[in-house]
């Protein structure tokens, strides 16, 4: 009777499904499908600005990885999901906040490519998300609240994106730890 107790736990138990980690009242699932791959949750961070919580980042990628360069660098499938838990960030918040990002993280890369992320930026609120997705052979894809707004081709752009969050000079080191599950 025993076994049985214990064999049907053990079948409870793995019949549940794992919820992914909470950050500032923020729940992410821990996996997502993005064409037919399946992407994992690698880490969430969260973004301050002068004491005040902007958004909470996560990082989706094929395979856990604690190695910013390895994810900036893969020509894999990968997607950075933002959810903002501040008031409102306006458009001209956003251009600044990005403008920097590439400035500091990838001073290469193609203007004409970050000027038409930065003119598809939008002011975002409090609950809405903004989404990068990258796709091997397609690009990267901006979706602001659940609606994709533009496709960047090439690997470049992506790496450059990508680099804003991970590399060198992230907006914060809270955020980039967090998103690579270094907390």
């Amino acid at each position: 009777m025993r076994k049985v107790v214990i064999a049907l736990g053990c079948v409870c138990a793995l019949s549940v499904p794992l919820l992914a980690a909470t950050l500032a009242d923020v729940t992410l699932p821990d996996t997502m499908t993005v064409g037919n791959q399946t992407l994992v949750l690698n880490g969430m961070g969260l973004r301050t600005k002068m004491f005040m919580k902007i958004y909470v980042g996560g990082l989706y990628v094929e395979k856990k990885t604690s190695d910013a360069n390895a994810v900036i660098q893969a020509d894999a499938t990968k997607r950075v999901v933002l959810q903002f838990i501040y008031g409102e960030v306006t458009r001209d918040q956003m251009v600044e906040s990005f403008s920097e990002g590439f400035k500091g993280n990838a001073p290469g890369a193609i203007k004409s490519q970050v000027d038409q992320l930065l003119n598809a930026l939008e002011t975002m609120k409090k609950g809405e998300q903004l989404v990068a997705t990258y796709v091997p052979g397609t690009g990267t894809t901006l979706t602001i609240r659940s609606k994709d707004k533009l496709t960047i081709a090439g690997l470049p752009f992506a790496q450059a994106l990508f680099s804003v969050w991970l590399g060198p000079k992230p907006p914060t080191s809270d955020l980039k730890n967090g998103m690579l599950g270094k907390k």
